[in-house]
């Protein structure tokens, strides 16, 4: 009999129901046998009927015991869990060695909210942790909702029927559909979460206060003044009102339904609204109170605690410690926030983190005329974060662009994941703090990273995002992207009437990459309407320009009215970016608006800059975004000679000789980089001068002699290699030379090899992050490469433009393409091996280092001429979330 597993706590999960609601998942335990009795009592007879196939009214205790009672291993069974009350039930039981019977029953109530999915979801990842390829389920025919979880669940599934059962097989390896299944499951669902949150129709202000310097009455205060349109209720167990809403002295006082509780009471007193708010049917909270993680240690736990909680009770939280939210849409008119500004309607959605920050957000937008679609300042973000706002973002029509102010980024997987399909559609425009210093706000709790900067950047650049460096830099991209046409290309005009400022935007042009086509800066300082008209009207006319930059200063006190008009008009006419230098104004200025029927301004106005080579960098910014959406995102190639059984095998067997990990040497290195096509040009260990010889006459000689310690790799000197070695004399002058420099031979790891043709030295290398997962790096091998950080960084999967990117970004790429009459290396080779280290890293979390070093880039293929592979153990939840998704939990 098999042995019983101890409890996997790595398969609990905190999940997103299709209608945005959330659930505990977790295995079941022996104590759940009141629960899964309850729970059977409240499902129909007919789904029980399903189940069986007969009528089964009620659990005997030798069926409740047998179905709580799992060894985890061979029989797996998860709940699904709303409060304390179970709402479904998922299992499979071994009936070989690959396979197993999988059996599901979803309380009738919560059918149709995509529990069967999520559940087959996370018990397929269960079953291939134990080593179960294959599913077959049993079902009825008129058993619809079941039939089409298995239909639509991305695997490879067949179907037979006999004697009036449907036999389903799944064959549950992870395929680029059943990811597609689910990267749409989770978009959905999230998406659905968030726009609970953010379009409310009633809200209770819990803690509204009296006091008008109190948190609670500014909520009230700022709801009703926003002109919310639904109800607004205030609890407060003291007042009959509060700002002259009706108050009551509880959540369940209060006689309406509520979507959203606002939250402004003290921390320690939170837990007891999240009760209140499951009892009430609340869809969720925000909880603008203090005293969470930014506190230390007990407050972090205390923050821990509340996300669970809500989240165990179907319940969203945005917060702690956050600021609020705004919704501008007209139909809700929602201020739930402590900020008493609010910008105008518009199409761009932001997310920032402090509340403090989000206060001068707020500020700056409302004074530049930039206009909001909706607005999230999250606090600690301790379950609502970026990512879900991006999801909702995705789907929400009132919002065509989004800006995120990142502090910190709880989840890059998923950041890099869900930005990339949003910025498909929409641009999306971040501000990352701490970029250079790693630092991460009180509050906010997260893992650190060891990454380099330039591959975090390079994360966000390969998901579309556009990254800059301030507020001010931000806002200026979201004006172009919001009112004006994306680039088609990179050719600037430049139309003014100040030679010394077109010749200042044509350098920051240049520096940002942009080629300036025409300038026509030659107008007279007293140029007129007509003059800009006509000098527009040429440029915007002219094929070769894809965006225009106009300039206008005023030598006298003119207001500029009519140039104005003339600008709105031309730009609001054509299909081409224009931007302008208007005054020194920044923003949208009122004279260069258009609005639509409701007052609001809408494409087509213009946005202004103080300075022109401010506007230019923002043209360029989006210049570059325009060409990333432009170009095929690629495909994933499919490899040929890849054995990951194998190669998780070879790990594991190292990892048993060495439990802490360490470096796979000899046979094993070679073995394991060959189930991923890779092989390394033979390298034989030697002692003394005497090995040496020897070894170098078996090979016919023309070897090196190498020394392969790690800190003696790739000197300046190149005294860590001894090339042409053709004689026995040779031999030992080499030996002496380089062991009087290297020291003792042993410390040196000194190798003989065969001396192989001559190529462009390149090194390949994957590193394994806690919160990245794998990083693949690429770049030219040497001491300058590795002093200026020359490396180009991806996330795998690598698609094939990734992978052709990665090679043609260093800039010293040139020497890979006949650079001074060099010659043209194997580019294709290169790619494909870049590839294959991307596969190892994607399927080895074990592997939190490997590095080719050097590679040898021939005109024809490549030669790989030393390795280094460091393995560590890991947690069997490592990476997890790629295949089964789940919310983060603290």
């Amino acid at each position: 009999m098999t042995a019983e597993l101890p409890y996997p706590a790595r398969w609990e999960a905190d999940v997103v129901l299709r209608d945005g609601g959330t659930a505990l998942l977790r295995p079941i335990r022996p104590d759940d046998a009141e629960r899964l009795v309850s729970f059977y009592a409240r499902v129909s007879e007919e789904s029980k009927y399903y189940r069986f196939f007969a009528p089964y009214p009620q659990l005997s205790e030798r069926d409740v015991a047998r179905f709580t009672q799992v060894d985890h291993r061979d029989r797996v069974a998860f709940i699904l869990t709303v409060g304390d009350e179970m709402i479904a039930v998922a299992r499979y039981d071994r009936t070989g060695p690959r396979d197993a019977e999988a059996a599901f029953l979803v309380q009738d109530a919560h059918q149709g909210r995509g529990v069967g999915s999520v559940l087959l979801e996370h018990l397929a990842q269960a079953a291939r942790e134990n080593g179960i390829e294959k599913f077959t389920a049993e079902v009825l025919p008129d058993n619809r909702r079941m039939a089409v979880v298995f239909r639509e669940a991305g695997y490879e599934v067949t179907g037979d029927m006999e004697d009036g059962v449907v036999t389903f097989a799944l064959e549950i390896e992870p395929t680029a559909m059943s990811m597609a299944v689910m990267g749409a499951r989770e978009h959905r669902a999230e998406a659905r979460s968030v726009e609970r949150l953010l379009t409310p129709g009633s809200i209770a202000v819990v803690g509204a206060s009296r006091s008008r310097d109190k948190v609670g009455q500014a909520l009230v205060r700022n709801l009703v003044l926003g002109g919310f349109t639904g109800p607004v209720y205030a609890v407060n167990p003291t007042a009959r009102a509060v700002a002259g809403v009706p108050a009551y002295g509880s959540l369940l006082d209060v006689p309406g339904e509520i979507d959203l509780a606002v939250v402004a009471v003290p921390a320690d007193a939170v837990r007891d609204v999240v009760i209140d708010c499951a009892a009430k049917g609340v869809h969720g909270l925000l909880v603008v109170s203090s005293g969470f993680a930014e506190t230390g240690r007990e407050g972090r736990e205390r923050q821990r605690k509340l996300a669970r909680l809500a989240r165990a009770y179907g319940l969203r939280v945005i917060g702690p410690s956050a600021l609020g939210i705004i919704n501008t849409q007209p139909g809700l008119c929602l201020n739930a926030s402590l900020s008493p500004v609010v910008p105008a309607r518009g199409a761009v959605g932001f997310f920032c983190q402090s509340g403090e920050l989000g206060s001068v957000i707020l500020e700056t937008v409302a004074r530049r005329g930039l206009g909001l679609s909706t607005f999230v300042s999250a606090g600690n973000r301790a379950d609502v974060s970026g990512n879900d706002l991006m999801q909702y973002w995705g789907e929400d029509a009132a919002t065509e662009v989004v800006l995120l102010f990142l502090e910190s980024i709880g989840n890059p997987r998923k950041f890099s994941r869900v930005a990339r399909r949003l910025a498909q559609t929409k641009p999306v425009v971040a501000v990352r703090s701490g970029r250079f210093t790693q630092g991460v706000p009180i509050g906010h709790t997260v893992h650190r990273t060891s990454v380099p900067q330039a591959a975090v950047d390079a994360m966000f650049r390969q998901a579309g995002v556009i990254l800059v460096d301030t507020l001010d830099a931000m806002l200026d991209v979201a004006q172009v992207l919001a009112y004006q046409p994306l680039p088609a290309g990179g050719d600037l005009a430049i139309v003014g009437n100040s030679d010394s400022l077109g010749m200042l935007a044509a350098d920051a042009a240049a520096e940002a990459g942009l080629t300036v086509v025409r300038q026509a800066g030659a107008l007279p300082p007293d140029a007129t309407a007509e003059d800009f008209e006509r000098a527009l009207g040429e440029v915007v006319h002219d094929e070769e320009v894809d965006s225009v930059l106009a300039v206008w200063v005023s030598p006298l006190d003119r207001d500029g009215a009519d140039v104005a008009e003339v600008i709105a008009r031309v730009a609001g006419e054509c299909t081409k970016p224009v931007v302008v230098t208007f005054l020194g104004s920044q923003g949208v200025p009122e004279p260069l608006r258009r609005y639509d029927e409701d007052g609001v301004a809408v494409r087509g106005s213009v946005p202004s800059y103080p300075s022109p080579d401010a506007g230019v960098r923002a043209l360029a910014k989006v210049t570059a975004y325009a060409r990333w959406r432009a170009s095929p995102r690629g495909r994933i190639p499919p490899l040929e000679g890849i054995d990951d059984d194998r190669a998780r095998s070879i790990v594991a067997g190292v990892l048993a000789d060495r439990p802490d990990g360490g470096d796979v040497e000899g046979k094993g290195l070679d073995d394991l980089l060959a189930c991923y096509g890779i092989d390394i040009w033979p390298a034989y260990p030697v002692g003394s001068a005497d090995e040496a010889v020897a070894t170098a006459g078996r090979l016919g000689w023309n070897v090196v002699l190498k020394a392969t310690a790690p800190h003696l790799r790739q000197r300046p000197d190149m005294a860590d290699v001894w090339r042409n070695i053709d004689t026995e004399a040779e031999m030992r002058d080499a030996w002496a030379t380089m062991a009087g420099t290297m020291g003792e031979p042993e410390r040196a790891g000194f190798v003989v090899q065969q001396m192989a043709a001559p190529g462009v030295p390149v090194v390949i290398g994957c590193a394994e992050d806690q919160m990245f997962g794998p990083i693949v790096s690429f770049g030219l091998a040497g001491v300058a490469t590795d002093l200026l950080g020359d490396l180009a960084y991806r996330i795998p999967p690598l698609t094939d433009v990734d992978a052709a990117e990665m090679v043609r970004e260093v800039r010293a790429a040139p020497l890979l393409f006949g650079h001074r009459g060099g010659e043209h290396a194997d580019v294709a080779a290169l790619e494909d091996l870049l590839h294959r280290v991307s596969r190892l890293a994607q399927d080895l979390p074990e592997v939190v280092t490997a590095y080719l070093q050097p590679v040898l880039a021939r005109p024809s293929g490549l030669t790989v001429l030393g390795a280094r592979v460091q393995v560590v153990p890991v947690e069997p939840q490592a990476r997890t979330d790629w295949y089964a998704r789940r919310l983060t939990r603290l």
